[in-house]
């Protein structure tokens, strides 16, 4: 009987048996914790050693995960030597992998075909076609197809372009037009292993992730979140909520599409997991995909056992161990929230705020991708982020205003001078957007602002900024909900000056290009400009800021 950690924790349900999970990436740290929780001995594998669960395993092998026939080899010589259990990944894209390998060892999984089903866009939106389930029409390409003239779409842009097999939004970008396909599809291909694109019909509407434990014919679904999406033409998911705030009648719509997809895919032939990420269009429920494992993306592991009180990746394990998972209820209704937070290009000088979003009042979880020295860039997919924040709280409000208001206390400081900062700051393209978007009386107000005067190599002490009212005093918020004032202070917070508003007699005063660089930029941005007349000072350069 599987008891939740707050009716008593199952420990040593398991003595001594095995487990080989696949990944020892932070996505797949429950799972080797639990694991190990659970009386079982976790055999880990990963094609990085240095992966940063490694250390949790009570045994790694680093094989890559794409070598199906390696894996299934380790699972034979621990079966002729001590025995194994079953064999389980969450959130990695290597189902396929697991599938074949537990059918060779006569292991508790799903079929093999059914993982390929999931893991190839192609073959999931043929199986979507012949069983009658809700999704977008599609066309695929391959490298051939770009040396000659492309053929005509057969629907309507706008359409999306993604890789056959690939996950995290890599080479996933929005087209509106046949001039942009061809950049799209160079793009997707370069992510792609078997070197194929698919282009989708574009679904609008909002966004749903959803989690399920599959045991042979029965679907518990086990997590339905809100899917926060921003920044087209890519799809970069800036967060999500869970539970959804979605009605009654819609979810039910929604969750007869996913489980009629689940059968369409084979994955209920077996026993397993499965990840749907679903669209409610005006059309009605759509399926963008499912995955034939638990979510990624701070979900499966980690929201959705703050939010219910229920251990999902526990269940996942006991099904991977060919138990069948009981106790699928929550035992409280809370909402967790995970919020990302990113930056723009350049490399990371310092960072700071860590603790005080560790320390902020709700928050669970502080994870962080970004360190100083690393090169950083405005996300095209959702591995590029710089963190991400999880909050768990009894109402919902409460645990959304605590993720995002931690994401935003995490300053990232990038080094100046540096040439694709100074790029971003100076573009003028769609993407990577500004962090502001002022309309027409701001920018008119930006561009009356004066250049400030050449300067003399005063203390940086002495630093004033013009004021700029139509802008500080509006309504605009930046990427992450700060507003001009907030993102003033973050500069004043990064660089440790106090960077007073007024005009200057004799002192340095940064003008229209300070603005500009903070609309753009953001605290980033201002903190960038001020850091390279920091630089052109102590350098005794005397150059116009």
């Amino acid at each position: 009987m599987l008891c939740d950690k707050k009716e008593g924790p199952i420990m040593n349900e398991f003595s001594g048996e095995r487990i080989l999970i696949l990944g020892a990436g932070v996505m797949q740290g429950p799972a080797i914790s639990i694991a190990r929780d659970l009386g079982l001995f976790t055999v880990v594998v990963d094609g990085d050693p240095n992966a940063p669960e490694v250390s949790k395993a009570d045994r790694f092998e680093c094989i890559d995960l794409k070598d199906k026939e390696g894996i299934a080899d380790l699972g034979l010589s621990l079966q002729s030597n001590g025995g194994l259990g079953g064999i389980m990944t969450a959130g990695t894209d290597f189902s396929a992998t697991v599938a074949w390998a537990a059918e060779k060892l006569g292991l508790p999984g799903i079929p093999y075909e059914a993982a390929l089903n999931a893991s190839d866009k192609d073959r999931m939106r043929r199986c979507f076609e012949a069983a009658g389930v809700p999704s977008p029409q599609f066309t695929v390409f391959t490298g051939e197809t770009l040396k000659g003239k492309l053929p005509a779409l057969p629907f309507s842009y706008p359409a999306v372009v993604k890789p056959v097999d690939n996950m995290g939004a890599r080479g996933c970008r929005r087209v509106d037009t046949p001039e942009e396909l061809t950049a799209a599809l160079e793009d997707a291909l370069g992510f792609s292993r078997s070197g194929r694109a698919i282009v989708e019909e574009y679904m609008d509407g909002p966004e749903f992730s959803v989690d399920a434990i599959v045991y042979k014919d029965e679907i518990h679904v086990c997590g339905f979140a809100d899917r926060h999406i921003f920044f087209p033409p890519y799809f970069i998911e800036m967060g999500h909520t869970m539970p959804s705030n979605l009605g009654k009648k819609e979810t039910a719509s929604l969750m007869e599409a996913f489980f009629a997809g689940i059968r369409a895919l084979g994955i209920s032939g077996g026993v397993g997991a499965a990840k749907g990420d679903l669209k409610l269009t005006p059309r009605g429920p759509m399926i963008g995909e499912i995955a034939a494992r638990l979510s990624g993306g701070y979900m499966s592991g980690w929201t959705y056992p703050y939010a219910s009180g229920v251990d999902l990746t526990r269940l996942a394990i006991l099904t991977a161990m060919g138990r069948r998972p009981v106790n699928f209820g929550p035992l409280h209704h809370w909402t967790s929230a995970e919020r990302a937070f990113i930056s723009i290009p350049g490399k990371v000088r310092s960072i700071q705020g860590l603790d005080q979003a560790r320390n902020t009042p709700l928050v669970k979880d502080v994870f962080l991708r970004a360190a100083p020295s690393s090169l950083v860039r405005f996300p095209e997919n959702n591995v590029s982020k710089c963190g991400n924040v999880l909050s768990a709280a009894p109402d919902r409000g409460g645990a959304i205003a605590a993720a995002e208001g931690a994401a935003c206390s995490v300053l990232i400081r990038l080094e100046a001078p540096n040439p694709e900062t100074a790029a971003f700051l100076t573009a003028t393209a769609a993407f990577p957007p500004g962090a502001y978007t002022p309309d027409a009386a701001i920018l008119a107000a930006l561009n009356r602002l004066p250049d400030p005067p050449e300067t003399h190599f005063l203390k940086l002490s002495t630093i004033n900024i013009i004021p700029f009212p139509e802008f500080t005093g509006s309504s605009l918020m930046d990427y992450m909900g700060r507003s001009p004032e907030e993102s003033l202070e973050a500069v004043r917070s990064i660089t440790g000056l106090a960077l007073p508003i007024k005009d200057s007699g004799d002192t340095i005063t940064l003008g229209r290009r300070f603005w500009a660089a903070l609309i753009r930029g953001g605290y980033q941005g201002g903190a960038y400009f001020v850091d390279t007349i920091n630089n052109q000072t102590e350098q005794g350069e005397g150059k116009k800021i």
